[in-house]
């Protein structure tokens, strides 16, 4: 059976950390447009909300896995 997609907080927490990955990330190549090294900043962001977001997905799939259903 193929492993079903994350319910719930994870999912939602994956979301949100998604959303704030591709935003840093926009801000960063913003930034570094302008010629400002502020962007690394941005970019580190985007490095830890992406791990998030991951990290999300694969804690719900695994708590999804656990369930009984029947």
């Amino acid at each position: 059976m193929p492993p079903q997609p994350p319910s719930g907080p994870a999912r939602r927490l994956a979301y949100y950390a998604l959303a704030v990955c591709l935003l840093s990330i926009a801000a960063a190549v913003v930034s570094f447009v302008r010629g400002n090294w502020l962007g690394v900043v941005w970019v580190l962001l985007a490095a830890v909300s992406s791990n998030m977001a991951w990290f999300s997905l694969r804690r719900g799939r695994g708590r999804d896995g656990d369930r009984v259903t029947g």
